[in-house]
């Protein structure tokens, strides 16, 4: 049974109170103390329809000068493009779509986006070029792919290869980050070897995208449709999440660095230690996050020794080498929480998004903190209508920019809203 089948026989109640939608212009945010505190300011939702057969859920990012980009994949009488489109300014509307894949590159049809990456004036997006070489019998052969902007999104130039093989196999399931030193790191699922599970590949480019570098192993058996995740620190840390596959079946989110700026890796630790046994992949990949004192976030879906579906969070204060308890994030009853997905900003100000479904409602939520994750504030709904694919960013001013797809009678819909985080609470230190 998959995990959606799970939610047949869920009960329809939902307990606490929800609050979003558009005649809401804030949320409250909660103290420590779980007092009301500081207002957050939601920004007017903006809806994008495209009249087309298919559409991937999107990436979306907020620059620091608060610029809204994203992008997705879309299909229409067996054309297929990666899009992008940029707000015409700050906290705006997108403009006009552009494709990205050049002539004869035929994006390789999934069921997730490009990877994305920013700045103020660069746009960095990975993607999944269909093999040339591919056949009837190695449909999933992929080439990784990298397209980048230097002039803020307006064009993009000829795509380079990420992967560093040749072989007609699957390259997929990639996250793409930007440190602050300027490296441009990115992580994938990878089957070059041949074996039943995949592994997972790092690769770095130290010209800002111009060129990719050799490609790094970093661990086997890893779970084939979970995506990557990625994340630096201030210091170069890098950090790489995967679903890894234990014997037995049992499945764990695992957490790699590197303390050389992707030069190397040390062994992946478990994360959450969940012991779930599934003979599948659950297709719902872990987010990550690294504040500007190096404290690392992870939130990822598990059933647990248990099977109950669950959204979960931990944090790590000594470089991804112990976890704290991990706290179950969804509360309501009666639903299926579902591809929670983060973003953490320099102060440590956290905004996690998720799907919650029933059988009758397929709701995304928004659940805040501001205190680095100490506390968070309930659950609210975010979206009007049935939305899946959520996805979150935030920039180090506090603007969160937040987008998820609805299904539309002729097509389909790209939802986005901004989020504007109140100041994080001021903590004095005791000698």
């Amino acid at each position: 049974m998959t995990p959606y089948a799970r939610i047949v026989g869920f009960a329809l109640t939902v307990a606490g109170a929800v609050l979003a939608g558009a005649s809401f212009g804030s949320l409250e945010a909660e103290e420590p103390t779980g007092k009301p505190g500081a207002a957050i300011q939601l920004g007017p939702k903006q809806t994008v329809e495209f009249k087309v057969r298919a559409m991937t859920g999107p990436s979306v990012r907020v620059d620091v000068q608060g610029f809204l980009h994203a992008t997705w994949m879309e299909e229409d009488k067996d054309v297929r493009a990666v899009r992008y489109a940029k707000s015409v300014e700050p906290a705006g509307k997108l403009g006009e779509p552009i494709r990205v894949n050049g002539p004869g590159e035929a994006p390789y049809w999934r069921q997730e986006s490009p990877a994305l990456a920013v700045t103020n004036t660069e746009v960095f997006l990975a993607w999944a070029l269909t093999h040339p070489k591919a056949t009837p019998e190695k449909p999933l052969g992929t080439e990784l792919r990298l397209s980048r902007s230097t002039d803020g999104g307006r064009s993009f130039l000829p795509s380079i290869k990420i992967n560093d093989d040749d072989q007609v196999v699957l390259h997929s399931f990639d996250a793409l980050h930007l440190g602050l030193d300027g490296m441009l790191h990115v992580s994938w699922v990878d089957s070059r070897e041949g074996k039943k599970d995949p592994g997972t590949f790092h690769a770095r480019s130290t010209d800002r995208g111009q060129s990719i570098g050799g490609n790094m192993k970093l661990d086997e058996n890893t779970c084939v449709c979970c995506r990557t995740a990625l994340a630096t620190a201030p210091d170069g840390t890098v950090y790489v999440a995967w679903r890894k596959i234990f014997p037995g079946e049992i499945r764990e989110t695992v957490l790699a660095r590197s303390e050389d700026g992707g030069k190397t890796f040390a062994e992946s630790v478990i994360v959450g230690n969940d012991r779930w046994v599934y003979a599948s992949c659950p297709h719902r990949p872990a987010s990550i996050g690294v504040d500007a004192q190096g404290r690392v976030y992870v939130v990822w879906y598990t059933e647990g020794a248990d099977e109950t579906p669950a959204v979960y969070f931990t944090t790590s204060d000594d470089r991804g080498r112990t976890f704290s308890a991990k706290r179950m994030m969804n509360v309501s009853k009666g639903t299926f929480p579902d591809h929670p997905q983060m973003a953490v900003d320099p102060d440590g100000r956290v905004v996690l998004l998720w799907e919650e479904l029933s059988p009758v409602r397929q709701e995304i939520v928004m659940s805040v903190s501001l205190d680095r994750g100490q506390t968070f504030s309930r659950p609210q709904k975010m979206n009007d209508k049935k939305s899946q694919s959520p996805t979150v960013s935030v920039n180090s001013k506090g603007l969160a920019a937040m987008a998820w797809k609805e299904h539309a009678m002729s097509g389909h819909r790209l939802v986005l809203q901004t989020a504007q985080l109140p100041a994080p609470p001021q903590v004095t230190l005791l000698p």
